[in-house]
């Protein structure tokens, strides 16, 4: 890995790929064997075993919309908390989505991005961790540009071009998510984390509102709250006040 004050900056280099298994596994081969290092992005045209949070496929249409696979350094964060990338990659992806969706576009806990109540994008990151040091992550991004038609199975989705009205060029708004990447990173390297899970907090899904949540076979109602700097989410009138990342599920 390169440290963390290189030089390079996210998506530099940016590798387009045809066709891939998966841009976070082509990414993480790459960053285990040296041949990759901090800021390199890959995008894929089209995965054939596209990864989601907690073994979910990413389905996609060839050409239609992002999928995005970035090394990052993350030596100077603790792996006892590795939230605040997620906020980072959270923030970025709101940023460019947001943009041209020109609002309503939330963050929903932990990392998938919502316009509306539809989902429009996620965020899987993986990391290498050895010991007490945190030796590098691969931060994989997809999101929904010109799609049109999705799979059944796909309860919520929705897409740029459904929002706007606009097909976009996948290339260009994935350098923007680069982009956005770049700055959230930095600002992160530069203290201002408290900042950033501020913003993160003000686009949190549901925030305020009442919501139904799973723990093992019990459904219950709450009121979301925030999302702390450990990446717990506080909630009222739950089972309980906080819950960690994979305690609990969305009923939608």
């Amino acid at each position: 890995m390169l440290p963390s004050d290189a030089k390079s900056t996210i998506g530099d280099p940016f590798t387009e790929l045809a066709v891939v298994e998966s841009t976070n596994i082509y990414a993480m081969e790459r960053l285990q064997a040296n041949l990759a290092a901090h800021g390199a992005a890959f995008f894929a045209h089209h995965q054939t075993a596209g990864k989601g949070q907690r073994g979910k496929s990413w389905l996609d249409e060839t050409g239609s919309n992002i999928a995005l696979s970035v090394i990052m350094d993350c030596s100077f964060l603790s792996p006892a908390n590795q939230f605040p990338l997620s906020v980072v990659v959270a923030l970025a992806c709101h940023d460019v989505f947001n943009k041209y969706a020109s609002g309503e576009t939330f963050i929903k806990w932990p990392n998938d991005i919502y316009w509306r109540d539809r989902k429009a994008g996620g965020i899987l990151i993986e990391s290498i961790i050895r010991g007490n040091k945190w030796e590098g992550s691969v931060a994989g991004i997809g999101m929904n540009v010109n799609q049109v038609v999705f799979p059944e199975a796909l309860k919520n989705p929705v897409s740029l071009k459904q929002v706007t009205g606009k097909d976009l060029d996948t290339i260009t708004v994935a350098k923007e998510i680069c982009g956005r990447l770049e700055l959230r990173y930095q600002q992160l390297k530069n203290g201002r984390m408290e900042e950033l899970l501020t913003y993160y907090n003000n686009y949190l899904y549901k925030r305020g509102e009442r919501v139904r949540l799973k723990m093992d076979d019990v459904v219950f109602d709450c009121t979301i709250d925030f999302v702390s700097a450990e990446g717990e989410l506080n909630v009222a009138d739950g089972m309980k006040n906080s819950f960690r990342f994979g305690e609990v599920e969305w009923v939608l």
